[in-house]
């Protein structure tokens, strides 16, 4: 009957497990090493595998072959230069150590206990190039190791070591197995990247075009009856007096110009590459035609521009006509029936706009904060703030309101994304 193996003692398996678990955490510990070595500079872990390797050949050259003592420290650093050569030169390196294994096979004579021409941390080194070489060299670089690293072990080894050239071929397959794993492992991440990158373009997408129906199918909407009921009243209408069809016709140019503006933005929304308009930006030229129309709107404005169009770069007349646009606009709002006055003029190197408005005379028709709920002011100071300027915004003394707002006039850029 056959003997069954006696089981291992406990206290054996554990240290056995023991001495397992610390090789392990050992091999982690020196992975970690070499990362933050590569973090700090990219060429100290070779450097440090180049320090360890010459401390083991420099003393142990003259246990393989008969070399003078004077000799050992060149010859150790001839063995491990290719090392630091590695990263930057693959093929160099490995030529560097061929080319040092050829000067020992030539010039220094073997001992009786050395198995090979050449010392084995040589031969270490030459198998690290190879592999190396295999797995970042040129194509047409990695034959030539292949058929170089071949020819020198035939040609150098002894007859016993001679399979050592089939060696050198699996080590030249197995570095470009690496080779491959990490570049598919790279076309992999840059194809999720890809993918990631299509599906936020893609919901960016989504939102711009729910944006856009959203303000068709409300915004736009509602202008465009605006518009109609303001063109058709005075038809439907009777005795409908001169100053109320002006009244009229007001409101249906300010409707008409909110709604090009609206179908504007819908297209800006429904382009997927983002392509501007091709409709000049409004300007300092507009502002007389949007006073008139406020005017027309049946507000009490007056005002007075002492710049002229030319005189203002872009992006800074645009800031200009929005910041008065929005400040009519909450004039007309939160001060019904109250005289408003328009001043821009020229300080220096900057202009002033200001709008002041007196209290409002109609109190039933103001519309508070609670129903407006915009965002005016901030948004103001936004514009102006980009263009480098600075804005400000109180009630007067008289239960009024003053917006004013300093931009630059020299030096700064032609905005056109602040429409």
């Amino acid at each position: 009957m056959p003997r069954l193996p006696r089981p291992r003692p406990v206290a054996a398996t554990r240290a056995v497990a023991r001495g397992s678990w610390s090789a392990t955490k050992g091999m982690g510990r020196g992975l970690r090493l070499l990362t933050r070595l590569s973090q700090l500079h990219p060429d100290l872990p070779a450097a440090l595998l180049a320090a360890i390797m010459l401390s083991i050949a420099w003393p142990t050259t003259g246990e393989s072959h008969d070399v003078p003592a004077s000799l050992w420290p060149v010859l150790g650093v001839m063995q491990v230069l290719p090392i630091v050569m590695l990263r930057r030169w693959p093929f160099y390196a490995w030529a560097a150590s061929a080319a040092g294994a050829v000067v020992w096979w030539v010039l220094f004579d073997p001992l009786p206990v050395a198995p090979m021409p050449w010392p084995v941390t040589h031969f270490l080194i030459l198998l690290l190039t190879i592999l190396v070489a295999a797995m970042l060299a040129a194509p047409v670089e990695v034959g030539l190791v292949t058929l170089g690293s071949v020819v020198l072990f035939l040609v150098a080894m002894p007859d016993e070591l001679k399979p050592w050239a089939i060696g050198a071929v699996l080590t030249v397959a197995f570095g470009l197995l690496i080779r491959w794993l990490v570049l598919s492992r790279r076309q992999l991440a840059e194809q999720s990247e890809a993918t990631e990158v299509e599906r936020a373009r893609r919901a960016v997408v989504e939102e711009r075009s729910r944006i856009a129906r959203e303000l068709h199918d409300g915004v736009a909407h509602h202008m465009s009856m605006v518009v109609v009921q303001a063109q058709s009243a005075p038809y439907r209408l009777d005795d409908v007096s001169p100053q109320a069809r002006e009244e009229f016709a007001g409101i249906e140019s300010a409707a008409r110009q909110a709604l090009n503006e609206v179908r504007g933005v819908l297209g800006v929304l429904r382009q997927e590459n983002n392509a501007g308009e091709t409709a000049p930006q409004p300007g300092i030229a507009q502002m007389p035609a949007l006073l008139e129309g406020t005017r027309a709107a049946g507000v009490d404005v007056s005002w007075r521009l002492d710049i002229r169009p030319e005189e203002c770069p872009t992006g800074t007349a645009l800031v200009l006509h929005r910041i008065l646009q929005e400040s009519l606009a909450n004039a007309s709002r939160h001060a019904p029936g109250a005289p408003v006055e328009v001043t821009l003029a020229r300080s220096g190197s900057h202009a002033e706009l200001a709008v002041r408005n007196g209290p409002p005379t109609r109190a039933e028709d103001v519309i508070t904060a609670d129903r407006g709920g915009g965002n005016g002011i901030s948004g103001m100071r936004a514009r102006a703030e980009a263009v480098g300027g600075t804005f400000y915004a109180a009630p007067s003394q008289d239960g009024g309101f003053v917006v004013h707002a300093s931009v630059p006039l020299e030096g700064r850029p032609q905005l056109t994304g602040l429409g």
